[in-house]
Order: C-alpha cells, then sequence, then structure tokens
C-alpha cells in the first residue's frame, strides 16, 4: 500500500483518528465513570502526544538532525543502535 498522495483522504483520516479516540475514551468513561478516571485518560492522552511530539521533532531538531525518523518503531530503533553501540 502506498502513501496518501490525496490531501481530503489525509483529513478524512484524521478525523477518523479523531473519532476512534473519542469513541474509545466513551467507551471507557462509559463503563466505570469517575472523575479520576477521567483525568487520568486525559493525562495519559497529553503524554502520548506529547511522546510523539518529541520522537518526531524535539530528537530530529535537536539530538540529531540528520536522522529522519518515519515512524515509532524507527525511533525504538534507532535508540536500540544508540545504546548497544555505547555499550560495545
Amino acid at each position: 500500500m502506498g502513501d496518501l498522495k490525496s490531501s481530503r483522504l489525509i483529513v478524512l483520516k484524521g478525523f477518523l483518528f479523531l473519532f476512534a479516540g473519542a469513541v474509545a475514551a466513551s467507551v471507557l468513561l462509559g463503563e466505570n465513570f469517575s472523575w479520576r478516571n477521567a483525568f487520568l485518560l486525559v493525562i495519559a492522552i497529553w503524554c502520548f502526544c506529547r511522546f510523539y511530539y518529541f520522537a518526531f521533532y524535539v530528537i530530529e531538531k535537536y539530538v540529531d538532525p540528520t536522522f529522519k525518523f518515519s515512524s515509532l518503531w524507527a525511533v525504538g530503533v534507532y535508540f536500540w543502535k544508540r545504546w548497544r553501540g555505547k555499550l560495545s
């Protein structure tokens, strides 16, 4: 499967992610609602968003400007190789 080229499909994909996340959060909170669970869900979502930003912006701009990450898997492989290189 190739990369999406259509800007309309890219926008649709983004809104489908938003919709899927809203449905998942609604189901989680609907099964066992408490303000504590809602707060923890918000914190978890915020932290994952910040990690994504870190993985694709901070590393590229401040840690290793020569490496362009294409996926979270590539970030993991990069750090694994870097870690192994320091120990060997």
